[in-house]
């Protein structure tokens, strides 16, 4: 299984000296990706330009959204540029993660219709390849190489999205309990649309290493899901803050079928990638 690091963008208060030592320290540690998360309204840095200076630091890592909310964004011929524009600053390094959405918020600050957001990512998605594939007329650029997608989602609808469209399907963050039925739910949905493979699977989970980091990790966890979850102690739960729960849960999705884990971080401390890569890292 590979092992992924999430780059800290929506954590309130990290600096630019943190983020950018951050994305160096993952490069050199060895993790296969490193990810951002796609909110618009909160107190965090846009995932797109957060990853176009991760890609002017870093060399090796892969690239990632794992999500884009794309379908709260106005159209599909913007963000290919955008896209296709980090993937040629990166030497075709990148990953579009997209999914749906959860949060009316980020869809009414950019006047888009939240309960036809399943549609129009249908139609983003389908946007996205006609213009990398150069059939819009000439709004360039072109990518350095064909960018996977990745389609995230736990319902039916999103499992069936990413059998249509994509190359990996992202699983739910935060929990490994209900990970094997999903993985169950999403080759259903994959063999239903004639897909022989078995889907590739990419999920998410929080970390913060070390006792007074996890105690700000479950503090900032609590305020950025707010009134998404309301038990305090489930918050908590998700926060992995020790190595033996780390390995326990790194081996129990490996053993589930999981073909790459993904820490998230939940604070923007750059020392978090080296205890990180300490613990599960060969």
């Amino acid at each position: 299984m590979d092992i992924g690091i999430g780059l800290p963008t929506t954590v309130p208060g990290v600096q630019r000296g943190e983020l950018l030592e951050f994305a160096r320290r993952a490069d050199r540690g060895g993790f296969r990706t490193l990810a951002t998360i796609d909110r618009l309204v909160y107190d965090s840095y846009d995932c797109l330009v957060a990853l176009s200076a991760a890609a002017a630091v870093t060399e090796r890592v892969r690239l990632a959204t794992t999500v884009l909310i794309a379908a709260s964004r106005t159209g599909p011929v913007e963000l290919a540029k955008q896209l296709a524009t980090i993937d040629l600053l990166s030497g075709g390094r990148l990953v579009v993660g997209l999914a749906s959405g959860g949060r009316p918020e980020d869809f009414v600050a950019t006047g888009t219709d939240f309960h036809t957001r399943g549609s129009r990512l249908d139609a983003m998605i389908e946007g996205l390849r006609r213009h990398w594939d150069g059939a819009d007329g000439g709004v360039g650029p072109r990518p350095a190489n064909r960018i996977p997608l990745w389609v995230g989602g736990h319902s039916n609808a999103a499992m069936r999205r990413a059998a249509r469209y994509a190359d990996a399907w992202i699983a739910p963050g935060g929990t490994n309990r209900r990970f094997p039925d999903l993985l169950a739910r999403a080759e259903r949905q994959f063999a239903g649309v004639g897909r022989a493979e078995r889907p590739r699977v990419v999920s998410l989970v929080y970390y913060a290493l070390g006792g007074d980091e996890h105690v700000r990790g479950v503090e900032y966890l609590r305020h950025y899901y707010g009134h998404l979850v309301k038990d305090p102690a489930q918050i908590e739960r998700k926060v992995l803050g020790d190595a033996g729960r780390i390995r326990e849960t790194a081996a129990q999705y490996a053993d589930a079928g999981c073909d790459e884990l993904i820490f998230v971080p939940c604070t923007g401390d750059p020392e978090q990638v080296e205890r990180l890569a300490g613990v599960v890292l060969p």
